[in-house]
């Protein structure tokens, strides 16, 4: 009984120190995340494809009220998991999520997930599937689109789940370079230890 009680310690006192690593490391995380966001995303988002889908991303949702973000968005949800999803793939096969795809394998596993969205946080480029359609309401796009050109988000470093591994999500504003006005937002998602070796 002791030594089952000795053991138990010790995977506790093992678990506490991980984790109280990994929440003193946070800062140096979260600022490595912003250097790669500033140095990497924005080379990807300023490519002339990227800009011209997300120009025609606005131009298609520029009449869409709230009602219809909203109908879209449970579309999308109900799609999520089901045989038939047209919405979602019709984004998954769009020139943008291409591009997506292409940065989350060509960036050696610190690329966890990518979303493109447009002005008014709508998937437009992903290179997987995510739960939801609108990313409006959610910190990633109100904490940069609204701010406007230079604006960078980083979110707090969470554990995944599944994995085990920790993880943060970047989000910067995606400017348009010929009048420097808010066109979109990117947001990716980074695993922490691959970022610290980069």
């Amino acid at each position: 009984m002791r030594k089952a009680s000795l053991l138990l310690g010790i995977a506790a006192a093992a678990l506490s120190f991980t984790m109280s690593a990994a929440v003193a490391d946070e800062a140096e995380i979260k600022a490595k995340a912003e250097s790669y966001t500033k140095m990497e995303v924005a080379k990807w988002v300023a490519d002339t494809d990227v800009i011209a889908a997300l120009n025609a991303a606005n131009a298609a949702s520029a009449g869409y009220d709230q009602g219809k973000i909203d109908a879209l968005d449970k579309q999308w949800r109900d799609e999520v998991g089901a045989a038939a999803r047209p919405l979602i793939d019709q984004v998954m096969a769009s020139s943008a999520s291409g591009k997506a795809k292409s940065w989350c394998s060509g960036a050696g596993g610190v690329v966890t997930e990518i979303i493109l969205m447009d002005s008014k946080g709508l998937n437009v480029g992903i290179c997987d599937a995510t739960s939801d359609y609108w990313q409006g309401d959610e910190a990633k796009y109100q904490n940069t689109f609204s701010k406007g050109a230079g604006a960078i988000f980083v979110d707090d470093v969470e554990q995944d789940g599944s994995t085990q591994k920790f993880q943060v999500q970047a989000s910067m504003t995606v400017v348009d370079p010929a009048n420097g006005k808010p066109i979109g937002v990117v947001t990716v998602g980074l695993d922490a230890e691959g970022l610290m070796m980069q």
